[in-house]
């Protein structure tokens, strides 16, 4: 499947490994920098050449797979579109919920703002960004961006899909308003201090079928 990610925004926050560990399947290793855990908020646009076009959100750490190769986990992935939702749940056994949302850019600025749908639970977003310069990626930013295979867990069994896309064309950001218990009301405790920003305005994307070990 074709994509295309738009007005993304990396928030990311540090986090006890044990405490991360104990959150992903056991067949899934934790993957640490610096012995740290990271956990990231991540909203952004989607786009479905000819299909659809919506905000999405996700909360997610980082893995090695049964095989060793790196990758995401998420903890939840909040959309707007309703059939991406139903779609993504019962293909690749992700932990989508069907949210009111939205998503905005005005200069240098971005906003965005979520709210769960019934009967998904709680859980709600009201973030804005100012955008800065270009960002020299260095070893972390790599860690918490270059992930080229996403994980999910289904009946005991570890699945995955290959992700393609080119290296993030990072910038600098900076909060101008948080406001979330998406993480918490993901599974994991609330984070603490202040989150490295990343930003990227465009990047095409190609998401592949899952397959399960």
């Amino acid at each position: 499947m074709l994509q295309t990610w738009r007005d993304l925004t990396f928030l990311h926050w540090r986090y006890d490994p044990e405490i991360i560990r104990r959150t992903i399947p056991p067949q899934l290793t934790l993957d640490t920098f610096d012995g740290s855990a990271w956990i990231g908020l991540v909203p952004f646009v989607l786009a479905i050449p000819w299909i659809a076009k919506f905000p999405e959100t996700n909360v997610r750490t980082y893995v090695l797979g049964p095989d060793g190769v790196p990758g995401v986990w998420f903890h939840t992935l909040e959309a707007s579109n309703l059939p991406a939702v139903l779609t993504a749940r019962a293909w690749y056994k992700l932990p989508y919920r069907w949210a009111s949302m939205s998503a905005s850019a005005s200069g240098q600025s971005v906003e965005y703002r979520s709210t769960r749908k019934a009967p998904f639970g709680k859980g709600v977003t009201d973030l804005a960004i100012e955008t800065g310069t270009p960002h020299e990626t260095r070893d972390l930013d790599n860690f918490l961006t270059a992930r080229y295979r996403l994980y999910t867990f289904h009946k005991g069994r570890i699945g995955y899909a290959r992700i393609e896309h080119d290296p993030w064309p990072l910038q600098h950001g900076r909060v101008l308003r948080l406001k979330e218990d998406l993480i918490v009301n993901s599974g994991v405790p609330a984070p603490k201090g202040e989150p490295l920003v990343h930003f990227s305005r465009e990047l095409k994307v190609k998401a592949g079928p899952p397959r399960w070990f």
